[in-house]
């Protein structure tokens, strides 16, 4: 991304931060955190990647009220953005925890594998010592 792309992303990002705290409070969602925006090169698009933490509502409930939503929140971007056009807003499940738990699950498992086979290695060391021993 260029630097202005990365600027405007910035901004759009501080922007988002009031109406989702709204419909957070509408929808009784916890807390929706926009974890990242990414701009187009010509400044018409925002990806716009979240995260909900606690609440009564999952992420699909929340992308929902936000994409039922989207034409309020676009004007909001517009009046407080100094561009000729608003850009055209998508919302994205962000999966980075997903994809970090599942990390941390698979280095638990291997961890719990490698103590397993160290102790077989151990016991086959100790029976090979004690069998020689005879």
């Amino acid at each position: 991304m260029s630097i202005r792309t990365e600027k405007v992303a910035a901004v759009i990002t501080d922007l988002l931060s009031e109406p989702l705290r709204k419909i957070a409070s509408e929808i009784h969602a916890g807390l929706i955190t926009v974890t990242s925006v990414k701009m187009s090169p010509d400044l018409q698009i925002a990806k716009v990647y979240i995260s909900a933490i606690g609440g009564k509502k999952g992420i699909t409930e929340v992308l929902t009220a936000i994409e039922q939503d989207k034409i309020r929140i676009r004007k909001h971007i517009a009046q407080n953005l100094q561009l000729r056009f608003a850009p055209e807003l998508r919302f994205f499940r962000d999966e980075t925890m997903d994809a970090m738990e599942s990390i941390k699950n698979l280095l638990e498992k291997t961890k719990q594998d490698d103590i397993r086979r160290h102790q077989q290695y151990s016991n086959n060391v100790t029976e090979d010592n004690s069998n020689s021993a005879d």
